[in-house]
């Protein structure tokens, strides 16, 4: 075991995985010369050469659907976007392309390929740099979608994203790319679509992903205080989502909160409400309570932001609410 960081460990399964196939390359803007714009991609250049580690102009639909082409011709490529938010330029590409071309050929082309980066707020990044787009991609049949909280989950799950043979959106976050965390020196891998149950309790089940959960994680060490015991699942893959984890989980602890960075409009936590009063309602002992960002753009003001994040103390509020207390 050695401590590494966020970043550290997205290079490191990306450089596992293209030494181990040779069809893997990474291109975006800025990942070769510069080592990526926040260095997740440190080194690679060096070890792999311009050829595979490929710098691109300010054009994210032109290298994405670069980047499509060559996985329908049997290459493996890592599309990375300086945020999600400039992902826009290229959603054509990954939705009308990427997504569906298994389908709209019959089965004869798969899009073996990761589209990666940060997603969400970082911070004063202002409206335009600031946007969760989780549930629109997984909205999307055909791609898969993953949000890890930390850097153990990230490169597990990242290593099962570069193998899979169908499209994968993969998003991180600014804020998170300094996290520290042991890692096992011996390879391995996360499955793709299973949740982890982060803390063990019976007293309320709290669902959250991404950087956002350890504001639950928060949450959870001030509401021990008062002999609540949450049960915190982190859902590490958006789509497939991992329903089963959640409902068992309902069924144990008759309650649910749902905490997102996203706007609330059809939201994951809408997702995930529908499914459990589908599957669970009998079960349930206080309507289900979702956490996320106020239906407006990021503010770019510190103090606006600071009221518009979603917050451990709103956690807190929403878990005593469906505990009637």
């Amino acid at each position: 075991m050695s401590e590494k960081t966020f970043r550290e460990v997205i290079a490191e399964a990306m450089s596992e995985e293209m030494r181990r196939d040779d069809s893997i390359y990474l291109m975006g803007e800025e990942v070769a010369e510069y080592n990526g714009a926040y260095k997740a991609s440190k080194g690679m250049l060096d070890e792999f050469g311009p050829k595979r580690v490929i710098d691109t102009p300010i054009a994210e639909g032109g290298f994405s659907g670069i980047g499509v082409g060559s996985a329908m011709n049997g290459n493996r490529p890592i599309i990375e976007f300086m945020t999600f938010n400039f992902s826009l330029v290229a959603i054509d590409q990954i939705i009308n392309n990427a997504a569906k071309m298994r389908q709209m050929s019959g089965g004869q082309w798969n899009i073996p390929i990761v589209f990666r980066g940060p997603t969400a707020s970082a911070g004063q990044l202002a409206a335009t740099h600031s946007q969760a787009f989780e549930s629109w991609y997984a909205n999307c049949p055909g791609l898969k979608v993953i949000v890890p909280s930390n850097p153990y989950d990230a490169k597990g799950l990242l290593k099962s994203a570069i193998r899979d043979d169908d499209p994968v959106i993969f998003m991180e976050s600014e804020q998170m790319y300094g996290d520290k965390m042991e890692i096992p020196d011996e390879e391995y891998t996360i499955e793709i679509g299973k949740a982890d149950i982060k803390i063990k309790g019976d007293s309320c089940t709290v669902v959250s992903f991404g950087k956002v959960i350890k504001e639950a994680q928060k949450a959870a060490e001030e509401l021990a205080k008062d002999d609540i015991n949450i049960e915190l699942i982190d859902l590490r893959t958006i789509r497939p989502l991992d329903y089963e984890t959640i409902i068992n989980s309902v069924k144990k602890t008759n309650r649910l909160v749902v905490l997102e960075e996203a706007w609330p409009f059809g939201s994951v936590a809408s997702e995930i409400a529908y499914m459990v009063q589908q599957k669970a309602f009998d079960y349930l002992d206080a309507p289900i309570k979702r956490i996320t960002t106020p239906d407006a753009p990021s503010p770019y003001s510190s103090v606006l932001y600071e009221a518009w994040f979603p917050k451990a103390e709103e956690v807190v509020k929403a878990v005593k609410s469906v505990m009637y207390k």
